[in-house]
């Protein structure tokens, strides 16, 4: 590895992501990306008792397809990083105890599967590990219960709420003759803007999106028209024009690439009307990244990818106290790796 400017990690061994796996509720199928997704569960309780074990069914569920789609026993696997958006990352951490392979518990909120896939790649890149598995999950009813109110509470939302998907996404990083590249990751910095609504996270995230992009096209010296698709995730409708905005104040044009966000992929927010703005939780940005990103590179369509996972770094507790809403954004960068 080699830092690249300030914020941004070099991979020059050119890890490869060797297989991944998504699998996802109800709502997410039918969604635009359906057929993108390795599974879609037709029940909201993923055929648990609880919500809380229905997260953590989700991320046993992906990890072990993704054993199954790198062609690896989880015995070749080394580290295990993962994190959700439940107290003390219990649906990680209770997932990891039944893999039995080393694990780091990562928090990053919806940025997990980019901190967590950054960290895998600097493993690999380092020659401390040979694989190394990346993951997170979410589940709709967990964080509505967690964060805002319960489903069954039947409370008001404003049209700038966002509707928490129910997924979870895994990835295994590793040195292969095939596959997608892990090119850099730049890491970045926790942005306050004051901003207290829980049910604004994108307006809260965007600056965090803005600042962790500006940092990239710095560090690399690229601009957006070297990538030939940019994402965030999960800003939706309310956070992605105002990361545009931001950016062009700065004299980035995000017109020279496609600029979009997970968050509104993953849903057609006008048929699926109860999504509101568009998607969040940490298993939005995985899921369409481990699934439809990926598969729109190993097929050709596309060549260079950067994807800018965002998180809103609040807490009940916080929430409760009246403190405002710190949030982070980390970017990996993909490219198409052909066959060496």
């Amino acid at each position: 590895m080699r830092r690249q400017g300030g914020q941004t990690w070099k991979f020059e061994s050119r890890p490869r992501i060797i297989g991944s796996a998504t699998v996802v509720g109800p709502d997410e199928g039918e969604g635009p990306l359906s057929t993108d997704f390795d599974y879609i569960y037709d029940n909201i309780e993923i055929n648990e008792k609880t919500w809380e074990k229905a997260e953590r069914r989700l991320i046993e569920h992906s990890t072990e397809l993704a054993l199954i789609n790198s062609n690896l026993n989880k015995e070749e696997v080394q580290f295990f990083i993962s994190g959700d958006l439940m107290n003390q990352i219990v649906s990680s951490s209770f997932s990891a105890s039944k893999l039995a392979i080393p694990y780091l518990g990562v928090f990053g909120a919806c940025s997990t599967s980019m901190e967590s896939l950054a960290l895998a790649a600097l493993i690999v890149d380092s020659e401390a590990g040979d694989y190394v598995m990346a993951g997170t999950t979410s589940h709709n009813c967990t964080v509505e219960k967690q964060f805002r109110y319960p489903n069954e509470y039947g409370a008001q939302k404003p049209p700038t709420a966002q509707y928490t998907v129910t997924g979870s996404g895994a990835a295994i990083v590793g040195h292969a003759k095939s596959g997608t590249v892990v090119d850099c990751a730049t890491i970045g910095r926790v942005m306050d803007m004051g901003i207290k609504d829980p049910f604004n996270m994108g307006g809260a995230m965007a600056p965090a999106a803005a600042d962790t992009l500006l940092s990239h096209f710095r560090d690399t010296g690229r601009d957006p028209g070297y990538y030939d698709l940019i994402v965030t995730g999960d800003l939706a409708s309310v956070g992605l024009p105002i990361a545009k905005e931001l950016l062009k104040k700065d004299g980035f044009d995000m017109n020279q690439t496609e600029f979009n966000d997970c968050g509104l992929l993953i849903y057609d927010i006008n048929k699926q009307k109860k999504v509101i703005a568009g998607g969040s939780g940490c298993g939005c940005s995985a899921v369409v990244t481990y699934g439809h990103l990926l598969k729109r590179i190993e097929k050709g369509e596309l060549q260079k990818v950067l994807v800018v996972a965002t998180g809103a770094l609040l807490s009940p507790l916080t929430t409760q106290q009246g403190e405002s809403i710190p949030c982070v954004a980390h970017a990996v960068a993909f490219e198409a790796g052909g066959k060496v």
